[in-house]
């Protein structure tokens, strides 16, 4: 028949604000610490070939030119850079808003069992993929020792 809730003021229908609710949204989503969180890091996909494994990562937007990888103590890092072109371009201020995020975004992924020597990459549409053949297996030799 009726419901049992307890008593709060947001369930009383008169405080209803829905302009409220609006701008609590509005500001939840375009919060700069939102996209700050969300954006510093790419996604990656990495899957398990058998002799190998491919590293997928999205980077659109950035340019070939501005993705950079190294490999230190057998971490590979992935850093990309956007540059910011309102700024050069657009000193009259047209822009109305600008949300896009510019910057340098870095991964970092352990490849120590991997044979990198032998890595190869490319980017193509936005995509970064990295072929990255497994370091063969040392299978344990066996021998006989002589008795003195």
């Amino acid at each position: 028949m009726f419901e049992l809730k307890p008593y709060t003021r947001k369930n009383n229908g008169v405080y209803y604000n829905p302009f409220q609710t609006m701008d609590e949204f509005e500001r939840n989503f375009f919060n700069p610490s939102f996209f700050d969180t969300a954006l510093d890091q790419f996604k990656t996909d990495i899957k398990d070939e058998g002799d190998s494994y491919t590293l997928e990562a999205d980077l659109p937007g950035f340019e070939k030119k501005d993705i950079h990888l190294d490999l230190n103590n057998d971490i590979l890092t992935i850093n990309a850079e956007r540059h910011s072109e309102h700024e050069e371009k657009d000193k009259k201020g047209k822009f109305v808003r600008c949300e896009r995020s510019y910057g340098t975004y870095s991964r970092q992924f352990d490849v120590s069992g991997i044979n990198t020597e032998g890595i190869k990459a490319k980017y193509e549409n936005g995509v970064l993929t990295l072929s990255m053949p497994k370091k063969s297996a040392q299978l344990p030799t066996a021998k006989r020792l002589e008795i003195e």
